[in-house]
């Protein structure tokens, strides 16, 4: 039995009568295709209509370049404190080259893509005829962001109404903030946005939801328990009844050498798929940036069993191995559509190489 969560209204001081036995706004919702009983009183409330409170006067906030410098504080301050020391001066020799590969490895950056980088770099010191170590730093940025540009591809949700995306992840990698994140970034730019809270395994899961979609002011299609392709095939119903644009959903999070939990994950895309031909339009897996070069095996892991379009990751605030894209990109490279550096609602933005590379760098 699906059950529709939304805010509740503030009661009026004023004594009211019983409540109608449903809510009108629950007409628009069209049930799992099975035999249901009416639904006793379910609690469908839509999003509150009332306007938000009027933000007092704050500080100026800080850029995204701002934030994002200082997001990879780490991964800066370990990779390019020992790439100062190498760039300080003194000629370019074979010493310094292996300084430089020990550097790009502790930086997780991996086998693959080091001696890529070490191979472009050698190539533009002899191209340009480069003498000096401290002339090494602008062709290694150089290197670093022709490895990575072909990653930074913007996710573009025009044409299709609604527009599906398809959350994976192992659990703790951020699934259900990362959609709370995008819910906010969905909205900024007019778009309206349900959620479908397919995480049915993790206790807390849908609670999280749920106050995400009340703190967006969003809808959450959600039931207490149950089949997670399910509760994603109503909000497909709903979705087109209502004319949403953005369908966001979030689906349990497992590891990917749990085969029979893989094959559920597999199921879910299929049912979507039967309410909306061609949805999912975007199967994305949101990584956790500490995990290092471990994220690959994920990234390896998740395309086989899902087919996947795009990554997020996120909490590259809280390590020092960011130079784990550089790896993503030499040996599995799927478009990178959002990082995340923050736990503030606006900390999750869609992948600039440039602008990765500077805060990396400088």
């Amino acid at each position: 039995m699906f059950s529709f969560f939304k805010k509740k209204t503030v009661p009026d001081s004023t004594p009211t009568p019983p409540a109608a036995p449903v809510a009108p706004a629950a007409d628009i919702v069209t049930a799992a295709p099975a035999s249901v009983e009416p639904a006793p009183a379910a609690a469908v409330t839509t999003p509150p209509v009332t306007a938000a409170p009027a933000s007092s006067v704050a500080p100026a906030k800080p850029s995204w370049t701002e934030r994002l410098k200082s997001g990879l504080a780490k991964t800066r301050d370990k990779l390019g404190k020992q790439l100062a020391g190498l760039f300080g001066g003194g000629k370019i020799d074979e010493d310094l080259y292996e300084e430089l590969e020990a550097v790009l490895l502790t930086s997780d950056m991996g086998m693959d893509a080091t001696s890529h980088l070490l191979r472009d770099v050698r190539e533009r010191v002899s191209l340009k005829g480069l003498k000096d170590a401290s002339e090494l730093k602008g062709a290694l940025k150089e290197a670093l962001v022709e490895l990575i540009q072909p990653l930074e591809q913007p996710l573009q949700t025009h044409g299709k109404k609604p527009y599906v995306i398809m959350l994976a992840g192992v659990n703790g990698a951020g699934k259900t903030t990362s959609i709370g994140k995008l819910a906010k970034y969905f909205q900024s730019q007019g778009k309206s946005v349900l959620l479908a809270a397919g995480d049915t395994f993790r206790a807390a899961a849908r609670e999280q939801l749920i106050a995400w979609g009340e703190r967006n002011n969003v809808t959450v299609i959600a039931q207490q328990s149950g089949d997670a392709a399910a509760v994603c095939y109503d909000a497909m119903q709903a979705a087109m009844a209502r004319g949403i644009d953005i369908v966001i959903a979030d689906t349990a999070g497992r590891l990917p050498t749990q085969l029979h939990l893989m094959e559920e994950i597999k199921k879910v895309k299929r049912v979507i798929q039967k309410a909306i031909p061609d949805a999912p339009h975007e199967v994305v897996l949101v990584l956790d940036a500490n995990i290092g070069q471990n994220a690959i095996n994920q990234v390896v892991a998740f395309d086989q069993a899902l087919g996947l379009t795009g990554l997020i990751l996120t909490k590259l605030d809280g390590t020092a191995k960011g130079g784990v894209i550089a790896g993503i990109a030499k040996q599995h490279p799927v478009p990178l559509r959002f990082i995340g550096v923050g736990e503030g609602i606006d900390d999750l933005r869609p992948f600039s190489t440039r602008d990765f590379v500077d805060a990396l760098f400088d």
